[in-house]
């Protein structure tokens, strides 16, 4: 009898963890939906999630979908601070001693090459995935997202506004756009004190997809996700000139 009730305990701790990760990937996430994603029923469902919430591992968020007119805010669940830390922010407090340390003895410049050549052995692995999503904005984003998520971050891109066909066409006031968000971040704790890690991420961001992006909220300032607001048809400078000198129909066939 008592191993059939460990057995019991061990199989709810499991489906307790699964509910967790499905907040980190689907949050914002209503009851409902996350119990259809898990195969969970109305009762199961509420009860982990009540549990999770109790453990401030999971809050509530009011979360009013675009176009659903008046009324009460739905309620949605999201991953709490600490449950970010449960999830994997495994690295030790020594490394915010040795950050300020470094900024302390050496300066700003030395933090800054410290995250520097965090985002760019991040580059090197992404830039190849990147690239051969072709020349498509949206295609890129796509891309990054799946690269980042395999590192943790549990990404997606979703398009906002107008549809993407011929976005590269779209009149001033009616630009396409796209978010990249980020439901969880290795160097969120770090990043509460050294805001350079998320400025170098934006920045890795804008030259892999080729245009000037603008985050909109970080974990790092207390948001749920990381949120970077991508324009489908605003191409950053260098790339804008590179497409310049690229030859045109014409040009090719008389060459």
């Amino acid at each position: 009898m008592a191993k059939g009730r460990q057995g019991s305990a061990e199989t709810e701790e499991r489906t307790r963890d699964r509910v967790l990760q499905g907040v980190l990937t689907h949050g914002p996430v209503s009851a409902a939906k996350l119990g259809e994603l898990l195969s969970l029923t109305p009762a199961a469902i509420r009860r982990h999630l009540d549990a999770l919430e109790e453990e401030h591992l999971v809050e509530v968020t009011s979360h009013r979908q675009h176009g659903a007119g008046a009324g009460r805010p739905a309620r949605r669940y999201v991953i709490a601070p600490q449950g970010h830390s449960q999830l994997g922010n495994d690295y030790l407090m020594i490394a915010k001693d040795a950050l300020t340390m470094l900024r302390q003895t050496v300066g700003e410049e030395a933090l800054k090459q410290f995250a520097t050549a965090r985002v760019s052995e991040m580059e090197e692995r992404y830039r190849p995935l990147v690239e051969a999503a072709g020349p498509n904005i949206a295609d890129r984003a796509q891309a990054l997202a799946d690269a980042m998520s395999r590192d943790g971050f549990v990404a997606s891109a979703a398009p906002m506004g107008p549809s993407l066909g011929a976005v590269t066409r779209l009149p001033e006031s009616m630009i396409a756009s796209m978010q990249l968000c980020q439901g969880h971040c290795p160097v969120r704790d770090l990043a509460e004190d050294f805001t350079v890690f998320c400025d170098q991420e934006t920045q890795l961001i804008a030259d892999l997809l080729g245009v000037d992006v603008r985050r909109l909220s970080t974990m790092a300032q207390g948001a749920h996700v990381c949120t970077t607001h991508i324009p489908l048809s605003r191409l950053t400078a260098s790339l804008a000139e590179e497409k310049a000198e690229e030859p045109g129909p014409a040009e090719e066939a008389a060459q």
